[in-house]
């Protein structure tokens, strides 16, 4: 009888602790207004209850999770390598993902204008305004930095750095800053190479984006 009454109250607490679709969504709301997110973290996101085998349960939609084979390192130096790559895509890849947001809005504006006389002195004020807006960040990069920020470029839009210039600023200055790249050992027509030469990097990317490196 004790044995049967203690079970009785084993699940009583049990059934007691189970959190309410009112106290899952407050405990939601109080995260989103401690870290100023909608979301657990940046890669768990609170989409509602849902029923689940005839109960209502909290539904959650996670991050892609990538899976790669284990990166064996022939010494020290090259593994050394490989963080430093993902060090750099940390700081390197969210300003390639503004200019891509930057290129789409610039384009969308660019092709709501009637006459190449409007579009034309746009395009000279937003070079401006580019030029205040990245141009004192760009100059703190390190060399390696700007060589990777031009070959994310081409990953997020598309189109080399080159190519970008020379569609919405002219060929001139498509070669003048071509050429001033090439004074660094760098050039604007680099291209990014998921496949081969920036798999790592691309790897370093992905797991980046999901939360896992």
């Amino acid at each position: 009888m004790k044995q049967y009454i203690r079970y009785i109250l084993i699940t009583i607490g049990f059934l007691a602790s189970i959190p309410t679709h009112a106290q899952v969504v407050a405990s939601l709301e109080n995260d989103r207004a401690m870290t100023g997110d909608p979301i657990f973290s940046h890669y768990v996101e609170y989409t509602g209850m849902v029923m689940y085998d005839g109960e209502l349960i909290p539904s959650f939609r996670m991050a892609d999770v990538y899976c790669f084979k284990k990166l064996v390192f022939k010494n020290a130096r090259e593994a050394k390598k490989y963080y430093k790559i993902a060090t750099n895509i940390k700081k390197v890849y969210p300003i390639a993902c503004e200019i891509k947001r930057t290129v789409d809005k610039t384009i969308a504006h660019l092709d709501s204008l009637p006459t190449k006389k409007e579009k034309d002195a746009f395009m000279k004020k937003a070079e401006k305004e580019l030029m205040a807006a990245y141009k004192p960040r760009l100059k703190k990069l390190t060399f390696s930095q700007g060589k990777l920020l031009i070959k994310l470029v081409d990953r997020q839009c598309d189109m080399t750095s080159y190519q970008l210039i020379k569609t919405y600023m002219g060929g001139f200055k498509a070669g003048f800053y071509n050429a001033f790249a090439s004074i660094f050992g760098a050039s604007l027509k680099k291209e990014y190479d998921a496949e081969c030469d920036d798999r790592l990097t691309e790897r370093a990317i992905l797991l980046i984006e999901s939360g896992q490196l």
